[in-house]
């Protein structure tokens, strides 16, 4: 049995075992036997009436009124037999063992790592249902509004059925309207919508104004209610979230910020303008020190001196903030800040592309003033500088829950961290089918043109022989570097790079028709199943053709799963030269070593793809530390905040 899949209580040995030796865990034959009762109860659901089904889950909802967080093992199995028949009913499908098994998992405090085409999706429904029947409110977190919006859509005539309200929040609601919404049984909505929702929240209880003495007490004695600003969330009983790698792990390296929007004055502009005239003046490794792959750029002392000793103008007051800060973030957006990787223009915008997943945010800025440097480096005009009036970590939002459970298809390279941070066990559900993906040597280049010049011929010699190929990177930019080397062999593409938001779903489900050459950016169209064309598979499936190694072994893992899903074959290949990111920031060794023993076309006949491996593992390292900081330093401020609180309260 998977310790505190239904409820059940873990010894304190086996907590320091796991934190000393974190391992993952696998399902038990007390598991499948709870699957095999699931299904059998589930059958005989199926002679009683939609108003029945309805009436059995009414009932069921009241014998669970007061039930712990963690649902008793009888509860669990009549509330998946209820879900897995309404799925039957609403949707046409029938849920796999798999899926089943899923489900306990994440009725417990646990990660499911769940193969990618597995029907993750699906299986949410099962612990938001029995977790809603407490009546304290599911939240279901995805890592982005599309897949929200696409999987509340899809699941809702299932909740519908079984008389389980659902509700979907998202940035363009009003208050009472997400109200509404969080006050349903199961809520969906992106991971960072719930955690800024709980911002404002917070914000505003900060602001409201407080009542004189006493006063509190005097309407206590009339029956009276107090004006206390209403927030829209009720609580943080339980969060499911899908994708939790991507919501915990991937996107959690800086804090949620919840900014109040400035007004955009004339001096902002005009104090824009001069910084960018003055940091173009000064020169390199003598005004400033800039370091491109790590990111890192600052004045020098004699930098600063040019700047209030009279060497370079300087405006007469109306600054936001100091004005050595205007002409690091001048000298930033020029030499850091990159266009189509870092961000993108569109509509006379400068939008931001998060880097991990190659989406754009439209909504988001930059602080401290670097968002108006960038704009103003691309002859934009400048939106109003925020002013942040509350933070949080990911790490720390999630950690208000009760109950924390999640799903992904990459969870065994972070047992550690999930088990250290999260408390949440890492369990590996088995294929419904045997994987048949296959595995081709990395290729290893000396300089990227020489690479890119590679990938080029392999999809030509691939997409002649009618095989789908899909090509992921890791930027917009290099998305269309690939993009013009396949228009000059006259090879046809599909390019989806986060420009084109809106159509991923549609392009990537096409991507394993006969022949097709699709072009997504990292983790572009995630969710989206991928359906091979007939006569596909003879040809050996979709391949994956990975254009550089990321920053992590399970970003490239969550790559190479979007080939042989369900069973079906497929293959992968990752590409790397020595200009890569990863080499350039993290191993330059490395990379030297690769232009030395290049041949003559740069491509690296030694296999050094164990040694790409270890400087990936190197830098998972540093990641799990940098979030860790990340979570002390929100930590001990919350606390130190609260004790400013505390010591400044009025005394009873």
């Amino acid at each position: 049995m998977i310790e505190a899949t239904i409820g059940a209580t873990t010894r304190p040995w086996n907590e320091v075992r796991q934190f000393l030796w974190p391992r993952t865990y696998r399902p038990g034959p007390r598991d499948w036997a709870t699957v095999q009762t699931v299904r059998q109860q589930s059958v005989r659901l199926q002679d009683i009436s939609d108003e029945e089904l309805s009436a059995t889950a009414r009932r069921l909802r009241e014998a669970a009124s007061s039930a712990a967080t963690a649902p008793p093992e009888e509860l669990v199995v009549s509330g998946f037999a209820l879900v897995a028949e309404a799925a039957r009913r609403a949707l046409g499908i029938t849920l796999y063992d798999v899926q089943l098994l899923a489900g306990l998992i994440l009725t417990g405090r646990n990660v499911a790592e769940m193969r990618t085409g597995e029907g993750k999706t699906f299986v949410v429904s099962l612990p938001a249902f029995v977790h809603s029947l407490s009546g304290r409110g599911v939240h279901v977190a995805t890592s982005n509004d599309y897949l929200a919006r696409r999987d509340f859509e899809l699941l809702v005539p299932i909740f519908r059925l079984l008389g389980c309200s659902a509700g979907l929040v998202h940035a363009d609601l009003s208050p009472d309207e997400k109200r509404a919404a969080y006050a349903c049984d199961v809520t969906y909505g992106a991971d960072q919508e719930f955690g800024f929702d709980y911002l404002r929240d917070q914000t505003a209880l900060i602001d409201a104004p407080k009542p004189p003495l006493g006063s509190q007490f005097r309407t206590t004695l009339r029956g009276e209610t107090g004006q206390q600003p209403k927030p829209v969330q009720r609580g943080h009983a339980v969060a499911i979230l899908d994708e939790v790698d991507s919501v915990l792990l991937d996107s959690s390296v800086s804090p949620l910020l919840l900014s109040l929007g400035g007004e955009d004055t004339a001096e902002e502009t005009t104090a824009n303008d001069l910084a960018r005239k003055v940091a173009m003046q000064l020169l390199r490794d003598t005004d400033y020190t800039i370091d491109a792959n790590k990111r890192f750029l600052a004045l020098t002392d004699a930098g600063k001196a040019k700047l209030f000793n009279g060497g370079c103008p300087a405006p007469q007051g109306g600054l936001c903030r100091p004005w050595a800060l205007y002409i690091e973030q001048a000298l930033k957006a020029e030499h850091v800040m990159r266009r189509d990787v870092d961000y993108v223009v569109q509509e006379g915008k400068v939008q931001i592309v998060d880097e991990n997943t190659g989406r754009i945010f439209a909504e988001r800025r930059w602080r401290d003033g670097l968002h108006q440097a960038v704009e103003m480096k691309e002859g934009l005009a400048l939106c109003a500088d925020n002013r942040p009036i509350g933070r949080i970590s990911k790490q720390r939002y999630y950690s208000l829950y009760r109950h924390l459970c999640g799903m992904t298809g990459t969870a065994q390279e972070s047992v550690r961290e999930f088990w250290r941070i999260f408390k949440m066990r890492v369990v590996v559900v088995p294929p419904r089918r045997p994987c048949r993906r296959k595995s081709y040597r990395t290729r290893l280049f000396a300089t990227a043109e020489s690479k890119y010049a590679a990938i080029v011929q392999e999809t030509e010699r691939l997409h002649a022989a009618g095989q789908p190929v899909l090509i992921g990177t890791r930027t917009i930019e290099n998305s269309e570097r690939v993009a013009r080397g396949l228009t000059t062999r006259g090879i046809p593409f599909q390019l989806l790079n986060g420009k084109q938001d809106l159509d991923e779903a549609t392009v990537i489900s096409l991507a394993g028709k006969h022949g097709a050459v699709t072009i997504a950016t990292n983790m572009a169209g995630r969710g989206t199943d991928i359906r091979l064309q007939p006569g596909v598979a003879e040809l050996g499936g979709l391949h994956v053709l990975a254009t550089e190694p990321n920053e992590s072994v399970r970003v490239d893992r969550q790559l190479f799963g979007r080939a042989a899903r369900q069973g079906d074959p497929g293959s992968f290949q990752l590409f790397v030269s020595a200009e890569d990111a990863l080499l350039q920031k993290y191993g330059p060794g490395l990379a030297g070593l690769f232009q030395r023993i290049a041949k003559s076309d740069g491509e690296v006949s030694a296999d050094l793809s164990m040694e790409v491996r270890r400087l990936q593992l190197r830098v998972e390292r540093i990641q799990f530390q940098n979030r860790r900081k990340l979570l002390r330093t929100d930590t001990w401020l919350q606390e130190l905040l609260a004790k400013c609180a505390g010591e400044n309260a009025a005394p009873p």
